[in-house]
């Protein structure tokens, strides 16, 4: 563990610092040029923690993993959890901050891998989708209530061109898959699979790089397809799932709706649950569990597997 441990809370304009164990604390700009100057200030050896807020860290991220500093993204959950542990139930910039330190110096936290850039694009170009996407949605839902025929016909030319758009981003994505080596030969081997389309394809090499590098229970934890037991006693609850990144999960429940239906293996196990008694939802999580670990075992070997 390194000796110097750096907790940092991230917001759009700035970055609140705690360093352990000096104590020092600090605000810098979260900008390249505030991050660059605040990491020349101190030495090599430093685990910075910080907590996985999107949109908020990615300049961050890049300052660091192009200068080597190991860093460790941790689930804001975790970090709620750990805070109340501590007893500490303020919440404030500089306390997160702190908080973060310690659990840098006393969790054994793994060190986040630098992230690929193309990845790191593709999530972009990804999160920009869904907002055309959800623009889109939120038109058509107006269309129904437009009242007068000229606010129709603006809201349906609006519809046309969130249509244009969302298909030109497609065309973006597939290029950018097809440029990078690693992410055309994934991309070739998850095409393959019935149910992944071009959307959840993206989504997976984008949001979900460590597929293909950990046991099938880590990539369902991670993903948040995993079921928790929750038991006190003789008391046995009901299994659930939670945690883990919602836009994996989602897509994977798109793509196990058509895999069901599609792959032998996956229709004999939705046959069996149904006969058990099982709900519907339990099902679709438990097909989408089986997705990901027959997907994420076809990018570990490099070859496709016999469904």
């Amino acid at each position: 563990m390194p000796q110097t441990v750096i907790g940092c809370d991230l917001a759009r304009g700035w970055i609140d610092t705690h360093v352990l164990p000096s104590g020092a604390t600090a605000r810098i700009e979260n900008t390249p040029e505030g991050i660059a100057r605040w990491i020349a200030s101190w030495g090599d050896g430093a685990l910075v923690v910080f907590e996985a807020t999107s949109g908020c860290d990615g300049t961050l991220i890049e300052a660091l993993a192009s200068r080597g500093v190991r860093f460790a993204r941790v689930n804001p959950r975790q970090a709620r959890e750990f805070a109340r542990a501590l007893g500490v139930l303020a919440k404030t910039d500089r306390v997160d901050a702190r908080i973060l330190a310690e659990m840098g110096r006393m969790l054994p936290l793994e060190a986040t891998a630098p992230p690929d850039p193309d990845r790191m694009r593709l999530a972009d170009f990804l999160r920009r989708r869904k907002q055309l996407v959800e623009m889109r949605k939120a038109e058509k839902v107006r269309r129904h209530n437009a009242g007068q025929p000229a606010i129709l016909s603006e809201i349906e030319a609006m519809i046309a061109l969130l249509d244009q758009r969302i298909a030109n981003m497609d065309r973006t994505i597939a290029a950018l898959i097809a440029a990078n080596q690693e992410l055309s030969e994934q991309a070739r081997l998850l095409a393959a699979v019935p149910g992944i389309g071009p959307t959840v394809l993206a989504t997976l090499l984008g949001e979900l790089p460590e597929l293909g590098t950990l046991c099938r229970r880590r990539i369902a934890s991670l993903a948040g397809l995993a079921p928790h037991p929750r038991e006190s006693g003789t008391w046995r609850g009901t299994r659930r799932i939670w945690g883990g990144r919602r836009k994996v999960r989602e897509a994977l429940y798109i793509a196990a709706l058509s895999a069901s239906r599609r792959i032998p293996t996956l229709i004999a196990m939705r046959d069996r649950m149904r006969a058990a008694g099982k709900a519907p939802k339990t099902i679709l999580i438990a097909i989408a569990r089986q997705l990901l670990v027959i997907l994420n075992a076809m990018i570990r070997h490099r070859e496709p597997i016999r469904l």
